[in-house]
């Protein structure tokens, strides 16, 4: 079904989406926030720029946005696909605890905040450029791959990295000299065999955006995980 959102509001736009069994190719979107909001067993393809909170809930549909999105996308998002062929806001998979999201370009702050693993679910947010300060902030389980694809000289993660983290793993394409991680975190060169956790999710990113899996595989990773059971023990007085 093709939806030209030029005059909807996001309400209505979502109301179009939602009384269709069909998939959706969405046209001329500008702003519209919320978009497949709690959506399962549908894919929807974005032509032009969705506001915040893109998949918020997402439950199982695939979203295809050619260009960039805004802030938010996949928040608390429980399973399901968000492909994003440009860049991407703050806070992309805000509490996310299932599914995947794939960004060619960068993401702004704190992509990954509050992360977490939820029973058998694992969520994954892969990101193709650089990320911005507190990447992985609380983040308590899942993945976070960060390739650092941009050639602009620039450090691959912004300030405050990993604040808080207390689960899941982080793994950078780079060998993040000059960059200050927390106390409470372990960073170490990743090995082949910790390169083998992420080599599926590296090669679907390469799968969409066109690059060669097998050539960022072969380069340095360095991986992040936390290094306490209880990162904060130190912040208590003993009873």
């Amino acid at each position: 079904m093709n939806i030209d959102a030029k005059k909807l509001g996001f309400a209505e736009l979502n109301n179009e989406i939602r009384d269709t069994d069909e998939d959706c190719l969405i046209s001329n979107c500008c702003g519209q926030r919320f978009i497949a909001a709690g959506m399962s067993d549908k894919k929807i393809s974005v032509s032009g720029i969705p506001g915040n909170a893109l998949g918020a809930y997402l439950n199982g549909a695939v979203i295809d946005v050619e260009d960039n999105a805004q802030d938010a996308v996949g928040d608390t998002m429980n399973a399901g696909k968000i492909i994003v062929h440009g860049g991407i806001g703050d806070a992309p998979g805000y509490a996310m605890r299932g599914g995947e999201i794939f960004v060619k370009g960068n993401a702004g702050y704190r992509a990954g905040i509050h992360m977490k693993a939820y029973r058998e679910k694992k969520p994954i947010l892969v990101i193709g450029g650089r990320t911005g300060s507190f990447l992985g902030e609380y983040q308590a389980g899942g993945i976070i791959i960060v390739l650092g694809l941009n050639d602009d000289g620039k450090k691959i993660v912004g300030n405050f990295p990993c604040t808080g983290m207390h689960g899941g793993k982080i793994f950078l394409r780079s060998k993040c000299e000059g960059i200050k991680f927390p106390s409470q975190v372990s960073a170490k060169p990743a090995t082949d065999e910790d390169k083998e956790e992420i080599k599926k999710y590296v090669e679907e990113f390469c799968g969409y955006f066109g690059y060669d899996s097998e050539g960022l595989l072969k380069d340095d990773f360095t991986v992040v995980t936390p290094d306490s059971k209880n990162p904060y023990k130190q912040m208590y007085v003993a009873n």
